[in-house]
């Protein structure tokens, strides 16, 4: 079954890093100077695809078509499913076919698969350490050109996507009020415009009552400690989802989660997450 997410173009992404990874365009570019001139343009690989480290897995569909785009005939069975969770050593994929496209799709099938498990991972990690409280978001703090990959990554982790993008919430900041004049005044424009889900930002106690008053859709509590967060989350009264934001951690936010806000949003899902340590093994056939 072909991979698809709604305003990805997959075929395009694979195409545009196998090209990048050859030089395509390039003077010299173009090939895969290795595998041309070392291994016969006939042989034949099997291949597995494993990994070293305990991870949650994403990306794997993405991966296989790399090699299916370099050998249309190549045989490949995807041996776990997306967003499971699997330790050390288990077998993601077995690969047969053409072994000069094995090769040369093998560092971008590899990279792709190893930094969306590697946001899945963590994305789990965080989740576990949610205890069951508050929903995880991700954020806009995304690779460019990544997000809907990324965003995908964090869902098979178990989060939840926050805005995609600038186009389907508003998001009311500090510089905004700062041109509006207010909290009330910018949230008021928001509505007049005809914006369904206006979210809007608030570093102090005294500004909730003025953005619920206003008409804001969700509050997000920016860089609040437990206590203060539990303070907040009185004073919505459950009028307005409420959002903690800003300097969350592994070691925080057990503590942040259970102060009752809604969600939780973390930029270092996608910001900071390592990548999964994952092989692929080449046997000739």
């Amino acid at each position: 079954m072909t991979f698809t997410l709604p305003g990805f173009d997959l075929p395009a992404f694979i195409r545009s890093t196998l090209d990048e990874d050859l030089g395509v365009g390039l003077p010299g570019g173009g090939h895969d100077v290795t595998s041309e001139s070392v291994i016969p343009a006939e042989a034949q690989f099997s291949g597995v695809m494993n990994t070293r480290d305990a991870i949650t897995v994403a990306g794997l569909p993405i991966a296989a078509e790399f090699f299916r785009t370099l050998d249309p005939e190549m045989a490949i069975e995807v041996l776990v499913e997306e967003g499971a969770q699997v330790p050390a050593g288990t077998k993601l994929m077995t690969l047969s076919g053409n072994a000069r496209a094995m090769l040369t799709a093998e560092r971008s099938a590899l990279n792709t698969v190893q930094h969306l498990s590697g946001i899945a991972t963590m994305t789990r990690t965080y989740i576990e350490a949610m205890q069951g409280k508050a929903t995880l978001l991700d954020t806009r703090k995304t690779i460019p050109g990544l997000r809907q990959l990324e965003k995908y990554a964090t869902r098979m982790g178990g989060a939840k996507n926050h805005r995609m993008g600038l186009w389907d919430a508003a998001m009311i900041k500090d510089n905004h009020v700062l041109v509006a004049g207010s909290i009330t005044e910018a949230v008021r424009r928001a509505r007049d415009a005809g914006v369904k889900d206006v979210i809007c930002e608030v570093d102090r106690l005294d500004q909730i009552e003025p953005a619920i008053a206003a008409g804001s859709s969700h509050i997000l509590l920016d860089n609040m400690g437990p206590d203060m967060l539990a303070e907040a989350v009185t004073l919505i009264a459950g009028r307005a989802p409420s959002e903690a934001s800003g300097g969350v951690r592994l070691d925080t936010i057990a503590a942040i989660a259970a102060t009752g806000v809604t969600y939780v949003s973390v930029g270092r899902l996608t910001q900071s997450a390592p990548a999964a340590d994952i092989g692929l093994d080449f046997t000739p056939l």
